[in-house]
């Protein structure tokens, strides 16, 4: 029975990394959305980033981060295709709100390296991940008959 079952490919070890290095930033992830919550529901900053003491900016960007950031969380954690999605879409707009905009939401430029840094690392993983995944496919052509 064991010779007619399918045979799953071992995962490398770039790409087991890889998949550590996703659940990491979902951890992340999940962790900025605990806390964009706990700022709207008046739980951080002494109660003072309620949603109904916000202004409108913030009220806009931190509901929109706060349901993104556990959606993004989710989809690293699995592994699937569209998480890395959802987490360029929330990195995208802090990097826009804290360095574009810093006059309404004010300036961390922490928060914006960090970002870069992890799309840095995605892109690096996957460039690394597609190489051997051709270096794999050019050496079993070769040894074909």
């Amino acid at each position: 029975m064991a010779l007619d079952s399918v045979k799953i490919p071992k995962l490398s070890l770039t790409e087991t990394l890889f998949g550590l290095f996703l659940r990491l930033v979902a951890v992340s992830c999940f962790w900025f959305g605990l806390n964009y919550w706990a700022m709207l529901i008046g739980f951080s900053f002494g109660g003072g980033g309620r949603f109904d003491l916000l202004p409108v900016p913030w009220r806009v960007a931190a509901t929109a981060l706060a349901v993104i950031y556990p959606v993004a969380a989710l989809g690293l954690w699995l592994l699937v295709s569209w998480g890395p999605v959802i987490w360029v879409a929330a990195a995208g707009a802090e990097i826009v709100m804290f360095a574009v905009y810093p006059q309404i939401f004010g300036e961390k430029p922490l928060l914006v390296i960090l970002h870069a840094a992890v799309a840095v690392t995605f892109v690096l993983f996957r460039a690394a991940i597609f190489y051997q995944r051709a270096r794999q496919a050019r050496a079993a052509r070769i040894d074909l008959p």
